[in-house]
């Protein structure tokens, strides 16, 4: 009997960590091919390009991955309305193009991912929360807590969160693993 113990509790351990409720948070197996994605879903977000979409929406921010919020978040963001006021600016769309962008948007929200950031982005989220803005998720605000205000509001190479790309060097593919930060002006930022 003790050699059957021998042989199932190391099995047991390696399995347990390698499922995502063992998984490093900040996404350290992000992209790693192997084991640890036999037993986990993807890591960051789905990484996205859709030319109508950047287009519109990447002259004035970065070209956020659908992933990063819930499907009701993008459907408030993607109204006519809430277009034609889109945080003081007038993002209008005709409606064929806001129709297929919010289509998009919707169709590849975090809550329709299997990516590990979608999902804590998800578990953050109350059920009915539908915050317009990334920065609202206490995911987000977890994950940025410690960055003071010089590194990014005070920073005249970022001003904002709002440009992840700026200190996220791989967040157009989806990656925003905490060792792929440089902040202009910083350097690179590790918790």
């Amino acid at each position: 009997m003790k050699k059957h113990y021998a042989l199932i509790v190391p099995l047991v351990c390696s399995t347990l960590l390698c499922t995502p409720a063992f998984a490093d948070d900040d996404g350290h197996h992000e992209g790693e091919e192997g084991i640890f994605n036999i037993f986990s879903s993807r890591g960051g977000v789905q990484a996205f390009d859709n030319a109508l979409y950047t287009s519109n929406c990447a002259e004035c921010h970065f070209a956020y991955q659908p992933g990063l919020l819930p499907a009701r978040s993008w459907k408030r963001l993607m109204d006519p309305k809430a277009l034609a006021d889109h945080f003081g600016e007038n993002a209008e769309l005709d409606e064929a193009d806001r129709a297929e962008i919010e289509q998009m948007l919707v169709d590849n929200a975090a809550d329709q991912s299997h990516y590990n950031r979608s999902i804590k982005i998800m578990r953050s989220l109350s059920a009915n929360e539908a915050p317009l803005r990334i920065t609202e998720t206490p995911y987000f605000k977890r994950k940025h807590n410690e960055i003071p205000a010089r590194a990014v509001k005070e920073n005249k190479d970022v001003r904002s969160f709002s440009y992840c790309n700026k200190c996220h060097t791989q967040a157009a593919r989806g990656s925003f693993d905490e060792h792929e930060v440089k902040i202009p002006n910083f350097g690179r930022w590790e918790d």
